[in-house]
């Protein structure tokens, strides 16, 4: 897995705190949690012990799995850049020509994507649709419920 990975700035600086405190806190409580639970005796029938196991495995593939994405990753400067046309880190307010409603997205890596906070990520139908289009143009993506037309009415680089 070579491909580098997009992040915003705010994400990269999310991903490295993660790295940080499952290195310098989760990774030694779950050590000490496996040491109190072998005190206690038979292994094969003690559920701490399992369940700290199994902690501790699920640590530290996250913790491969950020050092991977951070060694991949590349941070998307949006600075230098005119606000004329969508791309990755973009903010974009758009007009659903079905709903009649304006909505706002930034366009963010797939880690980062939340529906919920506006954040969609580049590589979703919508995204991607989005990216390389200027401001007034009109937008056809194809979704799960059929096709949708968006008017992009705003750009903006945060």
């Amino acid at each position: 897995m070579s491909q580098s990975v997009p992040l915003t700035k705010e994400s990269y600086e999310c991903l490295q705190e993660e790295l940080k405190r499952l290195i310098k806190e989760e990774r030694p409580k779950v050590i000490q949690d496996i040491a109190e639970a072998r005190s206690h005796g038979d292994l094969s029938e003690n559920a701490e012990y399992d369940a700290a196991k199994h902690r501790q495995g699920f640590i530290e593939g996250r913790i491969l799995e950020l050092q991977d994405k951070l060694a991949r990753a590349y941070v998307v400067d949006l600075s230098n850049l005119k606000p004329d046309k969508v791309v990755f880190g973009a903010t974009v307010t758009v007009y659903d020509t079905a709903s009649e409603e304006e909505v706002t997205y930034k366009i963010v890596g797939e880690d980062e994507a939340d529906i919920k906070l506006g954040k969609i990520s580049c590589t979703s139908p919508v995204g991607k649709a989005f990216i390389g289009h200027k401001l007034d143009d009109t937008v056809k993506v194809n979704v799960p419920s059929g096709l949708r037309e968006y008017e992009i009415i705003d750009i903006k680089y945060e």
